[in-house]
């Protein structure tokens, strides 16, 4: 074998490897995206549910637990997915959690600050809620979701 044809050889064999890595690193990275958008849905679907929970008690002082399971199970595909700015509106949207839990076990609260603190959470869950559909749905599903409502 001549050195041009094992030089040759080498080349094409590099190049080749280059593309099947580029390749499989391209489809992994939609892959993740895929998943983590799920993700973010499932999430979403939660937090409409606690958000639905919040204005129960604000309405009518019927406090219903709130749910956070799927954050929980789910949040390190939400990381690969939202930036720091958009993971902190959920996390805080959960971390409200704690003050709904303290109001629910507790009937002792003044009215008023009950009632300012349903209202904080509320905003905390519809922010978290609005960010998640603008990030995990197209702006297609968007409009059917906001057509549900």
């Amino acid at each position: 074998m001549e050195p041009t044809q094992v030089l040759s050889a080498l080349i094409g064999a590099c190049f080749g490897s280059l593309g099947w890595l580029l390749v499989g690193l391209y489809i992994s990275r939609r892959t993740s995206i895929a998943v983590a958008r799920n993700a973010a849905r499932a999430v979403y679907f939660e937090l409409e549910l606690n958000r639905a929970n919040v204005e129960l008690a604000e309405n009518y002082g019927e406090l219903m637990q709130l749910s956070r399971s799927s954050y929980e199970q789910l949040l390190p595909q939400l990381a690969t997915l939202l930036e720091a700015r958009d993971l902190s509106t959920v996390a805080a949207a959960y971390m409200s959690h704690i003050g709904y839990e303290q109001l629910r076990g507790s009937r002792e609260h003044p009215d008023e600050a009950r009632r300012a603190a349903l209202a904080g959470i509320l905003a905390a869950q519809r922010a978290a809620i609005e960010r998640l559909k603008q990030i995990a749905f197209t702006s297609a599903q968007q409009a059917q979701l906001t057509a549900t409502k």
